[in-house]
């Protein structure tokens, strides 16, 4: 009993729900995707707007964190009622925002780091302009893949 705690407690048996999103130069939404444990239904709506304001609202927190530290992956940058917020910076300054309801450090530094890669691989598309919305059904399924893999399991 103590064991299974334990665990949900470190992270192996947790998955919550997550929203992430890519916040462009102008704070302009480039991408954005919902996660959640398998038996519960990603709102797609009715909760949409809520996130990204929290989102949003911490954009600040994230610019102040990124001043401060050489640290391409922030941590946890805010909480806003039982949200968190996590986030990322690229090296263009692009930034990378996750909310989610449980602690999931590891999976969600290694969802970032894929992310980051696949953002790249977008970014050197000679068809695809940079700070614009990102259309790509292929960078959706990698970010869906990802998704399944570290944070939802």
């Amino acid at each position: 009993d103590s064991l299974l705690q334990e665990k949900l407690c470190s992270g192996f048996l947790m998955s919550g729900t997550y929203y992430f999103v890519i916040v462009g130069h102008n704070d302009n939404p480039l991408f954005e995707i919902e996660f959640s444990s398998s038996g519960r239904e990603v709102r797609k709506d009715d909760h949409r707007h809520l996130n990204q304001f929290i989102a949003h609202a911490a954009l600040d927190l994230v610019d102040e964190h990124m001043l401060r530290t050489p640290n391409m992956y922030l941590k946890i940058v805010d909480k806003f009622n039982e949200w968190f917020v996590s986030a990322f910076v690229t090296a263009s300054r692009q930034r990378f925002i996750m909310l989610h309801d449980l602690k999931n450090e590891d999976g969600i530094k290694s969802f970032f780091s894929e992310m980051y890669e696949t953002y790249i691989k977008q970014v050197m598309n000679p068809f695809y302009s940079i700070n614009t919305p990102i259309k790509s059904v292929h960078f959706e399924k990698k970010a869906q893949f990802y998704g399944r893999k570290f944070l939802t399991g």
